[in-house]
């Protein structure tokens, strides 16, 4: 199946043109390789790295869709292999450089 309707079936992608929009500025990746064609094939078991609004969504395709269904039958079709690809961004846990500002630890707190 080409990776332009893959995108569009599995709901990734609100529309083919733009899967193809996103496939053609290389933003997609399919088994670590970087994309460039609307007609690349993909296969069941192939993995996709797909850079998302929530985050980067890496997910395996366990079946080919046959359709552009509703939302639960395409999500039958893949498994997402890094879950924090389901949590925005913003939501997060802080890194190492994101934490407190030292001293505001027990701001308002009596030291006993």
């Amino acid at each position: 199946m080409r990776l332009d309707k893959a995108l569009w079936f599995l709901r990734f992608a609100a529309s083919r043109s733009i899967a193809q929009h996103w496939i053609l500025e290389g933003h997609i990746r399919i088994n670590g390789r970087r994309i460039e064609k609307p007609s690349t094939q993909i296969a069941v078991g192939d993995i996709m790295t797909l850079p998302m609004r929530i985050g980067i969504v890496i997910a395996q395709i366990v079946t080919l869709p046959a359709r552009r269904g509703p939302p639960s039958e395409a999500q039958t079709c893949y498994r997402v292999l890094d879950e924090r690809g389901a949590i925005p961004i913003a939501a997060q846990e802080p890194g190492p450089i994101a934490g407190p500002n030292p001293g505001q630890e027990h701001q308002g707190e009596v030291p006993q």
